[in-house]
């Protein structure tokens, strides 16, 4: 139900915190599962640009959301 909510247009769920949040969650999962294939002595391999693609939208969405948490949204 509360996916219908995240795209009206009048909701309370502020939608670049939750990108943010779902894309620092996919980095853990890849630290995570890196640690263990280390454990394991395997390497997990990755294309740099796509963590970096996380890294990006986590920092751009979340530090939108904090400065409109700061500075008042304008719409």
């Amino acid at each position: 139900m509360w996916i219908k909510e995240l795209f009206r247009d009048n909701n309370d769920i502020n939608e670049k915190s939750v990108i943010g949040f779902l894309s620092f969650a996919v980095m853990v999962i890849f630290a995570v599962v890196d640690l263990a294939t280390g454990y394991i002595g395997k390497d997990l391999v990755i294309n740099e640009f796509i963590y970096n693609s996380f890294v990006l939208i986590t920092l751009g969405s979340l530090g939108i959301a904090g400065a409109e948490k700061i500075f008042g949204s304008r719409s």
